[in-house]
C-alpha cells in the first residue's frame, strides 16, 4: 500500500509514492508560478508511474510549512481535497525537518534554511545520528545576521542545506568560517519523498488527523492577515 507525499512549501513542487520505506515514484518541477497548475498532473503521473490507484493507497502525507504561503495554500487544500474524496487519512510534515531527514545519516548537526522574504529566513537546527533527528533550535523566523549569530554561539561544526543559504550566501564566511559546511545545491529543496517517509512515521506513531483540523505552519503572518489586522485596528480607533 502506498503513501503518497506532497511538497509545495517553496518554488519546486514535488510528489512522491513510497511503499512502506521503498521510493516508488518521485516527479519534481521547479517553476514557482505553476504550483496550482502542476499539482495534479504530477499526482496522476505518480500514480500512472507506479500503475496505482488512489484505492491502493493508505494515506496522504503534505508539507505544512514554514515556506512559501501561496505554495502551501496549494498544496494542503489539494490534499484535504482528496483525502475528503478519496476517504484517506492525512497528516501533515514540517518542511524544515523534511529538508533535513534525507541526510539522518550523517553525524553532528543539520541547519536547513529557506527563504522566508522580507530579509528573513525560516530555519531550524537538527541533531543527527543515528537515522533519527532531534531538533535543538527552532523552527525560526528570523534575520540571517541573527541565524549566524546564534549558530556561532553553539560553535559547533555545522552543515548548512536550503535555498536561503544560497540566497544569503554572502553572510556566512563573514561570521561562520571555520564552522559550516555545505550540502550539495541538489539536497537544497525539500522533497516530497522526505515527506512521504516522514509521514508514514507519523502515521504509524500517531495516526491521520482530520483534514478539516490540518493547516498551514506559517511562523509567521500572512501579508493578508497583517492587512486585515491593521484594518481592524483603524477600525476601533473611528
Amino acid at each position: 500500500m502506498y503513501i503518497l507525499g506532497i511538497e509545495t512549501a517553496t518554488s519546486v513542487i514535488s510528489v512522491a509514492l513510497m511503499d512502506d520505506d521503498r521510493l516508488v515514484v518521485e516527479c519534481l518541477i521547479n517553476n514557482p508560478k505553476t504550483h496550482s497548475v502542476n499539482l495534479m498532473p504530477l499526482i496522476k503521473n505518480a500514480l500512472a508511474g507506479a500503475a496505482a490507484t488512489p484505492e491502493q493507497l493508505t494515506a496522504i502525507a503534505v508539507s505544512l510549512g514554514p515556506g512559501s504561503f501561496t505554495g502551501l495554500r496549494i498544496g494542503i487544500s489539494t490534499a484535504k481535497t482528496l483525502a475528503q474524496v478519496w476517504g484517506l487519512p492525512i497528516v501533515g510534515v514540517n518542511t524544515l525537518e523534511a529538508l533535513a531527514y534525507p541526510y539522518t545519516g550523517l553525524k553532528g548537526y543539520l541547519c536547513p534554511v529557506l527563504n522566508a522574504r522580507k530579509n528573513e529566513v525560516y530555519t531550524a537546527l537538527y541533531e543527527t545520528g543515528d537515522n533519527i533527528l532531534i531538533c535543538r533550535l527552532g523552527p525560526l523566523a528570523l534575520t540571517p545576521l541573527d541565524l549566524a549569530n546564534k549558530l556561532r554561539a553553539i560553535g559547533q561544526s555545522i552543515a548548512l542545506l536550503g535555498e536561503g543559504v544560497l540566497i544569503y550566501q554572502h553572510i556566512w564566511p563573514e561570521y561562520l568560517t571555520g564552522l559550516v559546511t555545505y550540502l550539495p545545491t541538489i539536497a537544497y529543496f525539500p522533497r516530497g519523498a522526505a515527506i512521504a517517509a516522514l509521514g508514514r512515521q507519523i502515521l504509524q506513531a500517531n495516526g491521520g488527523v482530520d483534514p478539516m483540523q490540518l493547516k498551514p505552519y506559517y511562523l509567521r503572518p500572512s501579508d493578508a492577515e497583517i492587512k486585515w489586522f491593521n484594518g481592524q485596528l483603524s477600525g476601533k480607533k473611528k
